[in-house]
C-alpha cells in the first residue's frame, strides 16, 4: 500500500484536530505538518512536496488561494479545499470542479472526498487535476483591474493591488515595478506586464516604460516634438508614444 503524505493547513485548532482524529482511521495517509496560517502552508508545502494537501480557503497572512497562487507548477499537490463559506461560495469551487469539505462536514462526507483523491493519485493518473491548474490561469490572466502582481523574494511574498504600482521598468529579463515607496523585482517581460496592466489604467509610454495613469501629474515639452511626464512621486519619464494616444487614454 503506497503511502500518502498530507499536509493540513486551517486556523481553527478544532478544524485541525477534526480531520486529524479522521485521518487516524487512515493507514495509507501519513500527516506530516500541521499548518495555522496560510505562509506556514506555503513554506511547508514546498519543502515537504505532499502528495495531498487539505487547504482552508479563509487564513490569516495569506488565503488558500493565494497560497496556490504562489507555489511553483511541479510543487503543487492535490488539493482538498475545507471552508465554512456559504452555499455560494461553494457553488464557485464545484464549478471549477475542485473538491471542497463544508465546514461542518460529515464523516462520510470525508471519506468520500478523500477517496477522490487517492483515484488521483493512483499510478498513471494525472496527480494534479487540470481543472486546478486551469483556475490558477484564471488568477493569473489579464482581467478588468489587472488582478494582484505577486511578488516573491527569500523573506516574503507580497500582493501588489495595480493602483499601487507608479511604473513599471524594463530590466534585461526582468521588471522593476515602483511603488510610492518601494521597488520590487519581477521575473518578467515588459510586454507581459503590459498585457495583464493595460485593464487597470496602464499605458506603454515608451519602449522600456509602463505608466499608471492615475499617477500622471503633468505632460512636459521637451522641444521638436518631445514630451515627458511628471508623476505624483516626483519622478519623470521620457515619452515616446503619442500625444494623441496618451490623451485619448487619459480622457
Amino acid at each position: 500500500m503506497k503511502t500518502i503524505t498530507a499536509i493540513l493547513a486551517d486556523d481553527e485548532p478544532l478544524a485541525r484536530e477534526r480531520i486529524r482524529t479522521l485521518l487516524a482511521d487512515e493507514p495509507d495517509v501519513e500527516l506530516v505538518a500541521e499548518c495555522a496560517d496560510g505562509a506556514q502552508a506555503l513554506k511547508e508545502t514546498r519543502q515537504r512536496r505532499p502528495d495531498l494537501l487539505f487547504l482552508d480557503v479563509q487564513m490569516p497572512r495569506l488565503n488558500g488561494f493565494e497560497v496556490l497562487e504562489a507555489l511553483e507548477p511541479g510543487v503543487l499537490p492535490v488539493v482538498l479545499f475545507t471552508t465554512a463559506h456559504d452555499e455560494h461560495a461553494v457553488r464557485a469551487f464545484d464549478f471549477n470542479a475542485l473538491d471542497y469539505l463544508l465546514k461542518p462536514f460529515t464523516e462520510a462526507r470525508f471519506r468520500k472526498a478523500l477517496q477522490r483523491a487517492r483515484a488521483r493519485l493512483e499510478p498513471g493518473a494525472q496527480p494534479v487535476d487540470p481543472r486546478l491548474n486551469a483556475l490558477l490561469g484564471q488568477i493569473h490572466a489579464p482581467v478588468a483591474g489587472g488582478g494582484r502582481i505577486l511578488v516573491r523574494s527569500s523573506e516574503r511574498i507580497l500582493f501588489l493591488k495595480p493602483e499601487e504600482i507608479v511604473r513599471v521598468e524594463a530590466a534585461g529579463n526582468y521588471v522593476l515595478l515602483h511603488t510610492a515607496k518601494e521597488q520590487h523585482i519581477l521575473r518578467e517581460t515588459l510586454s507581459a506586464m503590459e498585457a495583464r496592466l493595460a485593464p487597470a489604467g496602464f499605458l506603454r509610454v515608451s519602449r522600456s516604460v509602463i505608466v499608471n495613469l492615475a499617477c500622471i501629474r503633468e505632460i512636459q515639452t521637451m522641444g521638436s516634438g518631445r514630451y515627458s511626464l511628471l508623476l505624483k512621486n516626483g519622478a519623470r519619464v521620457d515619452m515616446t508614444c503619442s500625444l494623441g494616444e496618451l490623451q485619448a487614454r487619459l480622457g
